[in-house]
């Protein structure tokens, strides 16, 4: 009797799986389980995740550690049978010892070069608006969501796709952050955090997948940054709204 990995609708006999599919596909899959079930994660909106075609999913990032964007990967998985792009802070690509590993589970460094790409060969693409600003910053701003780069609404307009605002809730109580340091000498622009733990705290975790929205602009219009710039408001005052709403529900964060 063997073990068993199902993926695609396929199931695989661990014994006869490659080294690499082992590395990359079914321990990522297994680890994201086990933490899926350690943080008691609830899913809602699942079905506003297309099936084919392009999208920008843009989450909040938070909690310093980047389970949330793994944990958010592995859930679109999921739901949709598919492999989303995440766009993935530029340390993680100086060197082929964390880049190559990063690649071979979605993972792509955050350009909008990179983003525009993967659209247009009609991928998911996960863009955390807020970069390392939101992902980087202290556990005493937690859930306000910092000014968005306009990027991502420069990418949905010159690909014609939906974009779909996403919630994540509990990161910002996993991993407690005291401050966001900024290099201004040997790492010119680089941001980091300054931890207060290591090891996760249980907290809850509520991923919220919002309705879609349509942007009815053409290609002519990408250079107007009066437009781009309330268009990338608009969405992130829709997101706070609804993330301080759902913040103010819950319970029990640690129980």
């Amino acid at each position: 009797m063997g073990w068993f990995f199902k993926d695609n609708e396929k199931t695989f006999n661990l014994k006869d799986l490659d080294t690499e599919r082992l590395m990359y596909r079914v321990m990522p899959h297994l680890l994201a389980e086990i933490m899926t079930k350690y943080f008691r994660m609830t899913i809602e909106g699942q079905e506003y995740l297309p099936r084919k075609g392009p999208a920008l999913i843009t989450p909040n990032h938070s909690g310093y550690s980047g389970f949330d964007a793994f944990l958010l990967g592995h859930h679109i998985h999921k739901a949709t049978q598919r492999t989303a792009r995440i766009l993935t802070h530029k340390l993680w690509f100086l060197n082929s010892t964390t880049a190559i590993p990063m690649k071979k589970m979605g993972f792509i460094e955050a350009t909008k070069s990179n983003g525009t790409q993967q659209l247009a060969k009609n991928n998911l693409v996960v863009l955390f608006p807020e970069g390392e600003y939101g992902n980087f910053k202290p556990s005493s701003k937690a859930y306000h969501l910092q000014e968005f780069k306009r990027g991502f609404i420069r990418m949905a307009i010159a690909q014609q796709c939906p974009i779909i605002p996403t919630l994540i809730l509990g990161a910002e109580e996993t991993h407690i952050n005291l401050a966001r340091l900024k290099f201004t000498k040997y790492l010119r622009g680089t941001v980091l955090p300054l931890p207060l733990n290591i090891i996760p705290l249980p907290a809850r975790w509520h991923i919220i997948f919002m309705e879609p929205i349509h942007l009815p602009y053409s290609e002519k219009q990408l250079e107007d940054r009066e437009l781009v710039a309330d268009l990338a408001t608009d969405i992130r005052e829709r997101m706070q709204r609804r993330l301080s709403l759902e913040v103010n529900k819950r319970k029990n964060l640690y129980f």
